[in-house]
């Protein structure tokens, strides 16, 4: 076994051990032992320990094993003078004070002690106080040497891990001068932007952002004398050499600067401290999301958020002009036929081909866009008379006479198109897309193939619309609603971990009515909240009673409305419910819309908080389909996202939506849940699982039912995997 003698290195001893952690050790070096008898006495105070012996020999030993505080060395001992102790001292860089007594009375044993080390002299005979001062000083000035040398040590160790700090960061970090040039850079510079920080040492910031940027960030560096008293914050495109050492490519960067100023009374600027972070991959996300957010993803085009913003600016225009203006409604005739005759993938052919097509026969102030599935939308503004529309139509008509080549062969394609004229056929976007597609629907039952425009004596629908208002005035006082739930399944747990809550209205004579048909007509005529409230009391109910009945129900979700968050005290009304049925927070989670973010009120904003602080789960429901943006998840604390169904119908593999694989990262980045909706064949659920999502309902597992289902779903959880019919989605979890 090797010792630390063996390796040539001695156990470091405090010179304050002992019985007291406050005690310090002095060593008597005196081959008087009368004398060495009588300092302990007159030397003594609190805190004060000695050891005592008569030779150099002996005292060497003694520092061998132990180290002390001070050390009492007479200059004449029997086996050599005290100048050898001293000598040995510094050979070994002992840090002990000596203070020399002796009797000599040349000066040069004075002056020989002091060069060799010693602290203090004291020459015999000497009085009491003489000596007892000396050791006061020694020890003072050691106590005071060892903290600076602590405090030294603390901030060499302090400046090292800084330094480690700021060299391994992952963000780029440095320091300009007065002119705004480089004085530091940490080395992050080099995966970041491809450059030598060498070669950016005292080269102004400047070179390094890109033109389109220079505005923002020049009078800030240029005049540093201007800079403001607190840090500012700007994101930039930096150059960027990584890919071929080129000077093409940009990084996006946070920048954060701090102004470096002096000690002074003047408070001068010097300088600025910079940290610059990478946040491409951040901005990419965002562009996809806001792209999404008004475009159509498979055709690019606008979409209906895009085409109302543009259709109600046009309106806005007209009516300052007193001009005119005509929305045509397109929808693909027989479109249904391809996607069961030839599959989705076809369909998506044609869809991109008639959209090429539309895009072709349009004026350059027009705008075509895609409601969805096989609807599309025409903005002509400035027309001068019906008959401008008309020719616009003729050559829709026209553009689709050649058949489209698809990959199982030519499709002759055909649409019906309605038209709507403004200010002849309505004076608002709702009223002119619906009076198109009122037109179209007539083009529809007249045979296809054609365009029509909106003739109010045949608008049936709008009869409809009114008898479907009269009978949903009623129907919560006659028991016509009803609440079915859809389990959300977990493949990690192979368990379900909650229960969609899902709207029915059992019509007297048109039967079961989806929520889709009836509830934006309920938010129109003022009789959304009564529902919302009826859908609350009826969940939380059936929560209570599943309690009772010992079924371990978890977590259901209910759809609100958007009027509910901007009427009244939403936050209220759910907790006096849960209250009232005895129901914990953490058993519901409402469901929003992204349009109710859109809003972006700060009263939404502090409701939908407020539910999250109660235990109320929040989940944007259809996220990507409408205003997603980063923005909102950071200023509304939501708890989880639900991938709308429109990507997974679409799915077919893991690398074909990148919108999904965007969600997805963007729930790991937020420590969001994650759901799929409308998740309805393996191969749906198998590319999710790929892309990261675990949880998902949809038909695969089970169809809505009514609470009776419940019990048994939970009971035996597997039978929906079962059912499911994959055996890897029964195989149990790794």
């Amino acid at each position: 076994m090797v010792t630390p003698a063996d390796n040539g290195l001695r156990p470091r001893i405090d010179a304050t051990a002992g019985d007291d952690a406050d005690s310090v050790r002095i060593l008597i070096v005196d081959d008087d032992p009368a004398l060495r008898r009588t300092f302990p006495h007159v030397l003594a105070r609190p805190g004060r320990l000695f050891d005592e012996c008569g030779s150099i020999g002996e005292a060497i030993g003694r520092l061998e094993k132990q180290r002390y505080a001070l050390i009492l060395l007479d200059y004449r001992l029997p086996d050599a003078n005290g100048l050898a102790l001293l000598d040995w001292l510094s050979d070994h860089q002992r840090d002990e004070a000596v203070i020399i007594i002796s009797g000599e009375d040349a000066i040069d044993a004075a002056i020989g002690a002091l060069r060799g080390g010693a602290d203090d002299y004291v020459r015999k005979p000497y009085h009491v106080a003489q000596l007892q001062r000396a050791v006061d000083g020694a020890l003072h000035k050691g106590t005071l040497e060892r903290a600076n040398k602590l405090m030294s040590q603390r901030l060499k160790d302090s400046e090292r891990l800084h330094r480690y700090l700021v060299e391994s960061s992952p963000d780029m970090i440095f320091t300009l001068d007065g002119s705004g040039r480089f004085t530091y850079i940490n080395p992050r510079i080099k995966a970041l932007l491809g450059y030598d920080r060498s070669a950016l040492v005292k080269r102004p910031f400047t070179t390094l952002v890109m033109p389109e940027d220079l505005d923002r960030i020049d009078t800030l560096l240029s005049q540093p004398s201007s800079l403001p008293g607190e840090s500012f914050h700007v994101e930039l495109r930096l150059r960027s050499r990584r890919d071929g050492g080129g000077e093409g490519g940009s990084v996006t960067v946070s920048l954060t600067g701090i102004p470096m100023v002096t000690q002074e009374n003047d408070r001068r600027v010097i300088g600025l401290y910079g940290v610059a972070r990478d946040i491409s991959e951040r901005k990419r996300a965002e562009e996809i999301i806001s792209f999404q957010a008004y475009h159509d993803q498979l055709t690019h085009l606008p979409n209906r958020v895009l085409f109302k913003d543009r259709l109600e600016l046009a309106i806005a225009q007209a009516q300052r002009r007193t001009g005119a203006l005509a929305v045509m409604f397109i929808d693909i005739d027989r479109f249904k036929l391809v996607n069961d005759t030839f599959g989705h993938a076809e369909g998506d052919l044609l869809l991109r081909a008639i959209a090429s097509r539309l895009s072709a026969t349009l004026r350059r102030g027009d705008t075509l866009a895609r409601l969805g599935g096989d609807e599309f939308t025409v903005l002509l503004p400035d027309i001068n008379q019906p008959e401008d529309a008309e020719v616009i139509a003729r050559k829709v008509l026209d553009a689709l006479a050649t058949p489209v080549r698809l990959s199982q062969g030519e499709f002759r394609a055909t649409v019906s198109v309605g038209i709507a004229l403004f200010p002849r056929d309505g004076t608002t976007a709702e009223d002119l897309t619906r009076h198109a597609d009122a037109a179209m629907y007539q083009v529809k039952r007249s045979g296809k193939n054609a365009f029509r425009f909106f003739d109010p004596e045949l608008n049936t629908r709008h009869r409809d619309r009114i008898a479907l208002e009269n009978d949903l005035r009623g129907a919560v006082a006659r028991g016509e609603l009803d609440l079915h739930y859809q389990p959300q399944v977990s493949l990690a747990t192979r368990g379900i971990v909650g229960l969609e809550a899902l709207l029915r209205w059992n019509h007297p004579g048109l039967g079961a009515i989806p929520p889709a048909t009836f509830i934006q007509v309920a938010e129109e005529v003022g009789l959304i909240s009564e529902i919302s409230n009826w859908v609350l009391e009826t969940a939380c109910a059936q929560l209570a009673r599943w309690q009772a009945e010992g079924v371990g129900a978890p977590r259901v979700s209910i759809n609100l409305s958007a009027c509910d968050f901007q009427r009244g005290d939403v936050v209220g009304r759910i907790r006096a419910c849960l209250d009232r049925h005895g129901v914990a927070p953490s058993c519901l989670e409402v469901e929003i819309t992204e349009g109710l973010m859109m809003d972006d009120t700060a009263d939404i904003a502090a409701k939908v908080r407020a539910l999250r602080e109660a235990g109320i789960s929040v989940a944007i429901d259809d996220f990507g389909t409408g205003y997603s943006a980063l923005a909102y998840l950071q200023r509304f604390p939501v708890s989880t996202l639900k991938i709308d169904r429109s990507f997974v119908r679409d799915l077919e593999g893991p690398m074909t939506n990148p919108i999904i694989s965007a969600i997805t990262g963007i729930a790991r980045g937020f420590d969001l849940d994650l759901v799929a909706e409308g998740v309805e064949n393996l191969e749906q659920a198998d590319a999710l699982r790929a892309l990261g999502c675990e949880v998902m309902q949809g038909y695969l597992f089970a169809r809505p039912a009514p609470a009776g289902e419940v019990p048994g779903w939970l009971r035996q959880p597997e039978r929906l995997f079962l059912g499911a019919g994959s055996a890897d989605l029964q195989a149990a979890p790794a």
